[in-house]
């Protein structure tokens, strides 16, 4: 809910790069401070994880809040776990088997709802949350290949990829959106949490469990996040969902339920 608070007061550009461009700077000085090496490895797979991590989904799910309901962008956003699936077989050997193709259609028939392609009103925002999800599932693909590949600093690839990713940000809100934010004492808290919760701990937390788990299993860890952002979204900005909506809704986290259960049986076997 704070990032939908942020762009009341910035454009979702200036208000997305605002958090990347420092972050990565902070991280790296971290790293610096802590006698890590900030060298870049991997360069262009570094940039690549920049562009999708950082510029695509952070860029994408923030220009979605603009029109969007947060609850529903939640979901959208979220929906990353089953694009992930269907990336990791071709690029990574993990393949889709049994249940998981059960999660993925309720995943899609959810969408189809919650997307209402009959109804065009919402669709943009719709359509942005589901490409920063594409963009999340994607970098989390490139994340694993630079692990399997490279022995990197995490706090040096997280500050890097936030950098590289913050370019294209920084290009749309100088040249597009031309605006300074409106530095009032709730852009001032939503920015600061957005800055140092979701951008630098959030990110290098991630890398860290898919530098540990199978990219599957790895998104187990956020199965609460769209119910929650769904729940808040509801209670503190009063978002009513339509009847078409909720139903997809309850198809998507009924997809991503049946991940979990299979993710922790796998986990239990092991």
């Amino acid at each position: 809910m704070a990032l939908k608070i942020g762009v009341a007061y910035s454009g979702p550009y200036t208000f997305a790069v605002l958090r990347t461009l420092p972050g990565g700077i902070l991280l790296l000085g971290l790293a610096a401070a802590l006698g890590r090496s900030v060298r870049p490895k991997a360069a262009s797979l570094t940039a690549l994880l920049g562009l999708l991590l950082t510029g695509g989904f952070i860029g994408l799910a923030t220009a979605a809040l603009v029109t969007g309901g947060a609850g529903r962008i939640a979901i959208l956003a979220n929906t990353w776990q089953f694009w992930i699936l269907l990336m990791a077989w071709p690029i990574l050997g993990e393949k889709v088997r049994g249940a998981q193709w059960l999660s993925v259609l309720l995943g899609l028939a959810g969408l189809v709802l919650i997307i209402e392609p009959w109804n065009l009103h919402g669709a943009v925002s719709s359509l942005l949350a589901l490409a920063a999800a594409v963009c999340w599932a994607g970098s989390s693909i490139v994340a694993k290949v630079i692990r399997r590949r490279h022995e990197v600093e995490l706090l040096s690839l997280t500050g890097w990829q936030s950098l590289f990713g913050s370019i294209p940000l920084l290009l749309v809100a100088v040249f597009v959106e031309g605006s300074l934010p409106e530095w009032s004492g709730a852009f001032i808290w939503t920015y600061v949490f957005a800055l140092v919760v979701t951008t630098c701990i959030g990110a290098a937390l991630w890398l860290y469990v898919l530098r540990e788990l199978p990219a599957g299993i790895a998104g187990l860890g956020t199965m609460g996040t769209p119910v929650v952002g769904l729940l808040a979204s509801w209670a503190q900005l009063g978002e009513q969902p339509t009847i078409p909506e909720i139903v997809g809704m309850i198809a998507v986290l009924a997809g991503m339920a049946i991940l979990f259960a299979r993710g922790m049986t796998r986990l239990g076997a092991s």
